[in-house]
Formats: C-alpha cells, structure tokens, sequence
C-alpha cells in the first residue's frame, strides 16, 4: 500500500510546503474526527485523477468506513462531488437518512491542496444531550478552520505520545474570555483530584486552577495560556499529588479567537512510571559504576602483588590477570555512562589501547593503527570481545614484535557481522600452529561460546601474522 509521502508525490501540488501542512493534518486530524465522531478521509487529485490519500477513524464513535480504502478507486459520484468543491471552492454537505458527508476544501497559503471528507451518522448515539452542542460547535469550527487554512496549526505538539490528551480523555469547551462553557464528565472528575470541588461550567477555568497550585512545584510557564485558550500547546498542573495535562486548540473564525478546545488528561501514573524508569537506568549505571570501582581495586592489588612477587613466572601470571581485569573494568567504565545496556565500543578499544601501552609488555616501540569501527555491542559481548582484543593485540606485541613494529587492527561492522583483523609484522608463525598458552585458550573459549564466532591464525605477507575474526553479535 503506498504511504502518504508516496501519494503525495503524485499530487498537483509540489510545494515543500504543501506536503509539509498535509502531513502535519494527517498527523493531528484525529481531534477532529473524534469531536466531529466521524470517519475523516483526505482526497488528493493527481494527473489520473482523485486519490485517496489518508484515512482515520473516531475513537468516540463508531467507524463508518470498516475498510482501508488508502489508495483504493473513488466512486463516481464522489468524483463529481470533489470537482464541485474545487470549482465552487467552498464546502458541501450531502446527508440521508443514515450518513451526514461534508466533504470540505483543504487551504495551504490561501490555495486549495486537497479535501478532506467528514463521515458521521446522522443519528448517533454518541453523547447527552447537554454536550451535544458544544461538540457540533466545536467540530463545526475546527472543519471552517481546516477550509480556511487555520488548521493545523505549524510548530505544535501533535499527536499522542507521551500521554498527549484526547477528546475521549476529557473536554472543555471555553468562551473567548476562558470561561467554560462546557466540562465533560472526565475533565470534571480530573481537576476534582487537583482540589476543584466547585463546578467548571460557568466559571474561568485560570482563576479555578491558579487557586489551587501547589506552593511547592515549579510553576509551567505556558499553563495561563493554555488555560485561557489563547495558544495552541501543552502545559500540566499539579498539585495534591495529581499531575494533569491540558493541550489548548484555539477555535478561530475569521481569523479571530471564539473560543478554544481543551484536552485533557490525568497523566499522574504515567509521570510514575517514567519516574520508575528513571530510577531503575540510574541504579543500572550506578551498579556498573560500583563494578568498575571494585574491579579497578581488584587490578590495582593484582598489580601491587606483582611487583612483590618473588619468581618471575608468578610475576608475569599476576600481570596477565591484572590486564584481564582491567579489561573488564574498561567495559563497565562505558556501560557505567549510558542508560542501556550497549557500548560504542570503539571507545572502549581506545581505552584498551591505552591500557595495552602503559602495561608495556616490551620495551621496544610499536605503533598501534585502527581502521575501521565496531559499532556498537552489547555488554555480555563487549566484555568477552574487549578480553580477545587484548589477549591478541598483547601476545602480537610479547612474540612477535620484541623488537618493535606496528600493528594494525581493522574493523568491518555489517549489521550483527563483525569482522577484525590484528595484523603485525613481526616474525610470523613461520608455519608453526599457535601457542596452547593460557590466552589462547581464553582467547577461543570466548570467540566460539560468547562471540559466536571463529578465529584462525594465518601468516602475513611479507612478514608477521594475521588473526582473523569473524564474530556474530547479539541484537
């Protein structure tokens, strides 16, 4: 099925622009559909005709149009019907006994890009009779907008994510002073929780909730505003432990403020459970802060015992683990950084660098180049692929460069396939297998059941020698 970008393309009107407040209409439209609790369909003309571009449906009501018709023929008659639109450049209303059509111009810049269909039942039985008007009023002004170009409106939180208020949460309908016209059960119950036992309709909504603020939260700049209407945005209050939010939609005629829609919802649990979230990513980081502190203790002691150590063969065995742990400690520094349980790993390597330089496993000089990148790992992984990079790069340096020379460690990351090399030029194998030393035997252990890989040791050209790696990484 092709996306509204895709239709777009094909229609008459090639502006930036025009594409941009369309889809920016689909995008927030759904306000209409559920105050108006009506199907919205949105008619594009091209060269071979209508199309219909977007569609959605109320979730005050039910649908009327149980079909995905996006990119599906138009009916004659709806031909007809869209070709007077354009030609008359005003809104038709067609009805019968069971469905109500208005099908109206949709302006960008005083032109007419597309039109957009409202659907609804003729006799739904949708809400009581009190808010029946409020709501014919509302929708009936946010459709007039849509035709004069005033609706949506450019650079305002759209959309639902993040707990954003709709019409099926709670409405209020004020006049163009902010007094509420209207309050619908819902709204009602949310401000009763902030401490608002008085009733809303008939009284300005911004001298009900300023009364009732709590002294000890920082006030939200833009709430006056949108509690009187007077912007399109988004603002929360709370107090007594409640937090609501309240998104404005002013309701224009002639350019000039009637009245304004009020969204809003109790996002109280929402702001708990974030709150919750927050919580359990900074006790992770703090965690992996504590594992990289105690390891570093761990290598420091590992290092302090080294240098008392009274054979040279204890000596070097402490050195190895003291370089291990470090190793690790390198893994929980990054993870200890970010929220998630992955490392940019490229960072990591240059700290392993780092570590493999100061160790100083020779005296000689060698020049350690990286080409490439790693991407990102996860940390199971990342602490077993940081171990084999130092069991490689360390024996590359102890026996095969004792008099120096550089090594070349070059990284191919395609999705989950991780490919590295760590070439030298030293001595080389010279036909010999790999040593069955301790670190080569970690070095498999890790690449085969962590990595989920394979390594071979191969002979370089003209001198040196190859490791190669070929590693699956985890999702």
């Amino acid at each position: 099925m092709p996306t509204l970008s895709q239709l777009i393309q094909r229609s008459d009107h090639p502006r930036q622009a025009v594409h941009e407040w369309l889809h920016q209409l689909a995008g927030d439209w759904q306000v209409i559909a559920d105050v108006s609790f009506a199907d919205l369909i949105l008619y594009l003309h091209t060269d071979e005709g209508y199309i219909a571009a977007a569609q959605t449906r109320p979730s005050t009501a039910a649908t009327l149009v149980e079909n995905d018709i996006v990119g599906e023929p138009i009916e004659r008659d709806e031909i007809e019907t869209l070709d007077d639109v354009l030609t008359l450049e005003e809104k038709i209303v067609k009805s019968d006994d069971v469905v109500l059509d208005q099908f109206t111009p949709v302006r960008c810049e005083g032109e007419i890009v597309a039109i957009m269909r409202v659907m609804g039942a003729v006799f739904a039985d949708r809400v009581p009779a009190q808010a029946h008007e409020s709501y014919e009023e509302i929708s009936d002004c946010l459709i007039d907008m849509v035709a004069a170009g005033d609706f949506p409106f450019e650079g305002t939180p759209a959309g639902y994510r993040h707990g954003m208020p709709r019409v099926s949460d709670g409405v209020i309908h004020l006049d163009a002073e902010g007094i509420v016209k209207y309050a619908s059960p819902n709204a009602v119950s949310y401000f009763r929780r902030l401490g608002i036992d008085e009733p809303l309709a008939g009284n300005m909504l911004a001298e009900m909730v300023t009364e009732h603020l709590d002294p000890y939260s920082p006030p939200d700049e833009s709430l006056p505003v949108v509690l009187m209407g007077k912007a399109a945005w988004v603002a929360e209050t709370e107090a007594q432990g409640v937090t609501v939010m309240m998104r404005a939609v002013p309701l224009l005629r002639d350019g000039q403020r009637i009245g304004a829609l009020l969204l809003c919802r109790d996002t109280g649990e929402i702001r708990r459970r974030e709150r919750e979230l927050m919580t359990k990513d900074a006790t992770i980081k703090e965690i992996n802060h504590r594992v990289k502190n105690n390891l570093q203790t761990v290598s420091a002691l590992l290092r302090l015992q080294a240098r008392r150590a009274s054979s040279e063969e204890s000596r070097v065995a402490l050195e190895q683990a003291q370089r291990r742990v470090s190793m690790i400690a390198l893994v929980h520094e990054g993870l200890s950084q970010n929220i998630d349980e992955i490392v940019t790993f490229d960072e990591v390597f240059g700290s392993i660098l780092r570590t493999v330089r100061d160790i100083g496993v020779t005296e000689a000089p060698v020049d350690i180049r990286m080409e490439g990148t790693f991407g990102e790992v996860r940390a199971e992984q990342a602490t077993a692929l940081a171990l084999v990079l130092n069991e490689v790069i360390s024996n590359a340096i102890e026996h095969g460069l004792k008099d120096g020379g550089s090594i070349t460690v070059r990284a191919v990351r395609d999705e989950q396939l991780l490919s590295v090399d760590v070439i030298d030029d030293g001595d080389g194998l010279g036909g010999k297998e790999p040593s069955s030393g301790l670190g080569s035997q970690i070095v498999r252990t890790l690449v085969y059941t962590e990595l989920n890989g394979s390594i071979q040791w191969q002979d370089a050209h003209p001198h040196g020698t190859v490791v190669h790696l070929e590693l699956h990484l985890r999702k």
